[in-house]
C-alpha cells in the first residue's frame, strides 16, 4: 500500500498534536517544587555527572554505586545545565523527550497504517495518556527508555520499507538470485537507538532481542514478495549478519561509549575504577580498568536480581494493563487556607502515576484483536505490535517469579505499542476508503466517540496527575479503587 500523498498535512497534523502535548507537559512543569519519588536520586546523579563526569555517593565525597547506566541521567543533566538545579531544570529534558515521543509515534503510525488521520489519532492517545504525561514531567529514566525504544522501532519500519523497494527493483523476476541490500542507514540508526535504550536502563535489552525477530521476518517476507526462489534461506543468509550486527553490535558500542565518563574517571570518583589494581600507586592499565568495569556490572546485576525489598506501591505485571496498582509520586494534604485550599474539609495535592483507564482497559481488547489479525490474516503489523507489548511486560513476569520489586511505570515502553494496537483497531472500524458512506459514518462515529471518552477521562484525572490542589472529596472521587490509594 502506498504512502499517503498529503506530505504537507502529514507533517502539519502530527506537529499540531505534538504542540498540544508540549503545552500539557510544560504547563506548571515545576510543580511540585520538590523532588517526587525517585527524582531525589536521578536529579542528584545528573548534577554529579555534570560536574564530575560520574555519579558520586550520597555525601558527594567519593565514588557512588549506581544501579543504572548513565545516558538517561546525562539527558536530565542537560536541563540542569541550562536552567539550574531546580524542579524545572531537572524535569526539562523529560518534558522535551516526552513531547518528541508524540511526534515520533504519530509519524510511525502514519507510515504503518498509511493514514495521516490514524497517525494523529495515535499521537493524541499518547498525548492524553496519564502515565506518559506523568513520566514526561518527572526526572526519571523511563520516559527516555520509551523514547529510544520507539525511535528504534521507527527506524526499523523505515528500513523495512526501503528494503522492500530495493528488493522489488533488484528481484523483479521469480527465481532471481538473492540480492544484497548494501548500506542500510536506518538499520544502523535502529542499533544506535537500541544502544541508547540499553544505556538508559538495562531493560532496553528486552527490545534488542525482541526486534531481531520481526526484522528477520520482514526480510524473508520482502524477498518472498520480490520473487526470491528461496526467501527463507536468502533472508537468513543476506540479513542475519547485518541485522544482528546493527541491533547487537552497534548497540554494544553505544553502550560502552555511554560510560566514557566512568572510563575517564579515577578511583577517587568512579566506583570500582581501580578494583583490579594491586594497590600500587600507579595509573591503572587499560585492561585493569576494563576488569573494574566488568566487576561493577556484576555488582549491578546482583543488585537487580536480588531487589526484593517490600514497597507499598509494588505491583505484579499481570495487573499492569488493568491499572491494578499505580504509584503515588507525591502527595500532600493542604488544610483550609493553605496553598489556595478553600474547602472546609481540607484538600489533596497528588502526582499519581496511572494510565488513562479508557486507553489501558481498551487496549486489552485491542490486543485480542491483534492476535486475531495476526493469526487469521497474517498481518505483520499486528504481529509486530504484539512483540512490542510482550517485550515491555512479559520479561517482568519472569522477574516477579523471583519476587523482584517491580512498579507499574516499568510498563511505559510497552505503551506506544498499546496505542498502535488501538490505532489499528480504529483503522478497522473506519473501514477502507472505498467503503460505502453508511459504513464510514458508523466507523467515524465510533472512533470519534472513543476519542471523546479519552479526552474526558484524561482531563477528569488531570488534577491528580499534575499536583493540582483540589478538595479532598474531589480527590477521593477520582480514586476509583482502593488499590489506587
Amino acid at each position: 500500500m502506498p504512502m499517503p500523498d498529503d506530505r504537507w498535512w502529514g507533517w502539519v497534523g502530527p506537529l499540531l498534536v505534538t504542540a498540544l502535548a508540549g503545552f500539557l507537559r510544560f504547563d506548571r512543569l515545576s510543580v511540585p517544587r520538590k523532588f517526587v519519588f525517585d527524582e531525589v536520586y536521578y536529579a542528584k546523579d545528573s548534577l554529579d555527572l555534570l560536574h564530575h563526569g560520574v555519579e558520586l555517593n550520597s555525601q558527594g565525597t567519593g565514588p557512588g554505586f549506581i544501579a543504572h547506566p548513565p545516558l538517561g541521567k546525562w539527558l536530565i543533566a542537560v536541563g540542569q545545565a541550562i536552567f539550574g538545579h531546580n524542579s524545572f531544570g531537572w524535569r526539562f529534558s523529560a518534558a522535551v523527550v516526552g513531547t518528541l515521543s508524540v511526534l515520533l509515534l504519530a509519524r510511525i503510525a502514519r507510515r504503518l497504517f498509511r493514514s495521516t488521520l490514524l497517525g494523529c489519532f495515535a499521537g493524541l492517545l499518547l498525548t492524553l495518556d496519564g502515565l506518559a504525561f506523568v513520566q514526561s514531567r518527572a526526572a526519571m529514566l523511563d520516559i527516555f527508555l520509551m523514547f529510544w525504544v520507539l525511535a528504534a522501532f521507527g527506524c526499523l519500519v523505515v528500513d523495512r520499507d526501503a528494503a522492500r523497494r530495493r528488493l522489488a527493483a533488484a528481484e523483479p523476476v521469480a527465481g532471481a538470485p538473492a540480492a544484497r541490500l548494501g548500506f542500510r542507514p536506518w538499520l544502523l540508526a535502529a542499533g544506535v537507538c537500541l544502544g541508547a535504550a540499553c544505556s538508559t536502563k538495562w531493560s532496553g535489552v528486552y527490545y534488542v532481542v525482541a526486534f531481531v525477530v520481526p526484522a528477520l521476518a520482514w526480510e524473508v517476507g520482502a524477498r518472498r514478495a520480490a520473487g526470491s526462489r528461496r526467501p527463507l534461506l536468502a533472508g537468513l543468509r543476506r540479513a542475519s549478519l547485518p541485522i544482528t550486527g546493527a541491533l547487537v553490535g552497534v548497540d554494544g558500542l553505544v553502550y560502552v561509549a555511554s560510560w566514557s565518563g566512568w572510563f575517564l574517571g579515577s578511583a577517587r570518583t568512579a566506583y570500582d575504577h581501580d578494583w583490579a589494581v594491586d594497590g600500587a600507586h600507579r595509573l591503572p592499565h587499560p585492561v585493569e580498568v576494563l576488569q573494574g568495569w566488568l566487576h561493577y556490572h556484576a555488582e549491578i546485576l546482583n543488585f537487580h536480581t536480588t531487589l526484593i525489598s517490600g514497597h507499598p506501591y509494588r505491583s505484579h505485571p499481570i495487573g499492569w494493563l488493568l491499572l491494578a496498582r499505580p504509584v503515588s509520586y507525591f502527595y500532600s494534604s493542604p488544610k483550609n487556607g493553605e496553598l489556595g485550599c478553600t474547602a472546609a474539609s481540607g484538600c489533596a495535592k497528588e502526582v499519581l502515576a496511572i494510565g488513562t483507564p479508557v486507553i489501558w482497559w481498551a487496549s486489552i481488547a485491542a490486543l485480542v484483536a491483534m492476535l486475531w489479525l495476526w493469526a487469521a490474516r497474517r498481518d505483520w503489523r499486528a504481529g509486530t505490535i504484539l512483540v512490542g507489548v510482550a517485550a515491555g511486560i512479559v520479561p517482568w513476569m519472569y522477574s516477579d517469579l523471583h519476587r523482584r520489586t517491580e512498579f507499574f511505570f516499568y510498563a511505559l515502553p510497552a505503551l506506544p505499542f498499546l496505542v498502535l494496537a488501538l490505532t489499528m483497531c480504529a483503522g478497522v472500524a473506519l473501514g477502507r476508503r472505498k467503503a460505502n458512506d453508511v459504513r464510514r459514518i458508523i466507523g467515524a462515529t465510533a472512533v470519534g466517540g472513543y476519542l471523546l471518552l479519552v479526552v474526558l477521562n484524561f482531563f477528569y484525572l488531570y488534577p491528580v496527575l499534575a499536583a493540582k490542589v483540589i478538595p479532598y472529596p474531589e480527590w477521593s472521587a477520582r480514586m476509583w479503587f482502593g488499590s489506587w490509594i
